[in-house]
């Protein structure tokens, strides 16, 4: 059966199948009780709940805020996005310190809750959308509170500061010395292309042969998040709180994570950097935090790729509707979305 004729799990049943699952795994002699259970909308690839798992221990009372994604098994990245990858870069960052969730368990087997699902977790804080105007105002009410915009540019700082072979983050796949960490990026999202099944266009042609051509290399390698930009990170009383969304993370180049917080594109309407930062004071604490200069040219090619990224994005999404696959009709919407990212390239390459 596709993804797209199963029901959306009733709460009631998969509560109860929860249940079971977390007595098994915390090894209560009583049954867990889920409460405040509920699926966000949020995120275009998997599924996300938050609930809090409640015990007898001892008589008396625990509590456990957990958060529960699940892959419906037709994600926006498709094979390019796996919660075993995810469980294992949480479980790394762990004792790092990067704000990130705890993860707990990792369950493969579609058959026990319905989908493969990772149980992390639930971080205090807030995550509101940057698109909406409610988004808008409240990262632009925090950034001039003063506190937000360091704690943003501290948590990036953060992840590229992890010693990320002591933390075992190496299973990633390590580029070679030189342009090899723009080729595997260029190389995973041809493929993504590929696979969505897309007539291609002109213009992205033009972009993957001039991103082969300009690569440049990578002066220092450290773990790249790869979307860090508000929306992705929770905020409790004006601090990051948790990094989240740990879909595309790589070990590379970290002006492609400086790159994704330049570029105009995550931010709407200011001139602060994804929404919360002043260009000045990002660009002095974190080369501060990470000893790192920020090097613009490179920024400005990998704003380039991530326009090659975005149609990858589109076109994955857009595909994965047309075969039936999704009935999401945000996906059926991206179909147009492809040319507006092609156009700012073109644009960028002088056309």
């Amino acid at each position: 059966m596709s993804t797209a004729e199963q029901a959306a799990p009733d709460h009631e049943q998969f509560a109860a199948t929860l249940s079971s699952y977390l007595a098994d795994r915390l090894g209560t002699t009583g049954p867990v009780k889920i409460r405040d259970m509920e699926r966000i909308a949020v995120g275009w690839s998997h599924e996300t709940w938050l609930f809090d798992a409640v015990w007898s221990s001892n008589g008396s009372e625990q509590r456990m805020g957990l958060c529960l994604r699940r892959d419906p098994g037709n994600a926006l990245l498709r094979d390019k996005s796996d919660l075993g990858e995810q469980f294992r870069v949480l479980q790394c960052l762990g004792d790092t310190e990067v704000p990130a969730p705890r993860a707990y368990w990792h369950q493969p087997d579609p058959d026990v809750l319905g989908a493969p699902a990772l149980i992390m977790e639930k971080v205090p804080g807030v995550c509101p959308s940057p698109w909406r105007r409610a988004g808008r105002d409240f990262y632009a009410a925090a950034a001039a509170r003063g506190v937000l915009p360091a704690s943003f540019t501290d948590a990036l700082a953060a992840v590229h500061n992890v010693d990320w072979r002591s933390a075992g983050l190496d299973f990633l796949g390590v580029p070679e010395a030189g342009k090899d960490f723009a080729h595997r990026e260029i190389d995973k999202w041809e493929s993504l292309i590929e696979a969505s099944g897309h007539e291609g266009h002109p213009i992205l042609s033009d972009l993957i042969g001039w991103l082969r051509h300009n690569a440049p290399p990578a002066e220092r390698l450290t773990l790249v998040h790869g979307a860090f930009r508000t929306g992705n990170l929770l905020i409790d009383d004006d601090r990051i709180s948790a990094v989240l969304d740990w879909e595309l993370q790589v070990i590379g180049d970290p002006m492609y994570d400086v790159a994704y917080v330049l570029t105009e594109l995550n931010r709407e309407g200011t001139d602060l950097l994804s929404n919360v930062v002043p260009r000045e004071l990002f660009f002095e604490r974190y080369q501060r935090a990470t000893g790192i200069e920020i090097d613009e040219q490179r920024c400005a090619y990998y704003q380039l790729l991530y326009a090659m990224r975005s149609a990858a994005f589109w076109m994955s999404a857009a595909g994965l509707y047309a075969d039936g696959a999704t009935t999401d009709l945000r996906l059926a919407r991206t179909h147009w979305s492809v040319t507006v990212a092609l156009e700012r390239a073109a644009t960028e390459l002088g056309y």
